[in-house]
C-alpha cells in the first residue's frame, strides 16, 4: 500500500474491513485501484492464502 495507516503493506495484508470499505466508497483510479479489486474479489472467494503461498515460495530478494 503506498500511503496511509498500511504504508509499506501487501495490498493481500490489508484487513479486510479497508478493502470491504474501499469497495463500498469506490477504488483508486488506476493501476493500484485494479490492483485492490483483484484483492478484495480473493478476500472475498477466501483465495487469499494462494498468494501468501506464491509469497513463501518466491521471497523479495
Amino acid at each position: 500500500m503506498p500511503f496511509g495507516k498500511y504504508e509499506g503493506k501487501y495490498l493481500i495484508d490489508l484487513p479486510e474491513y479497508y478493502v470491504v470499505w474501499y469497495s463500498n466508497k469506490g477504488f483508486p483510479k488506476g493501476e493500484l485501484g485494479e490492483q485492490m479489486q483483484l484483492v478484495y474479489e480473493l478476500k472475498l472467494n477466501g483465495l487469499e492464502e494462494l498468494i501468501r503461498n506464491i509469497r513463501k515460495r518466491y521471497p523479495k530478494p
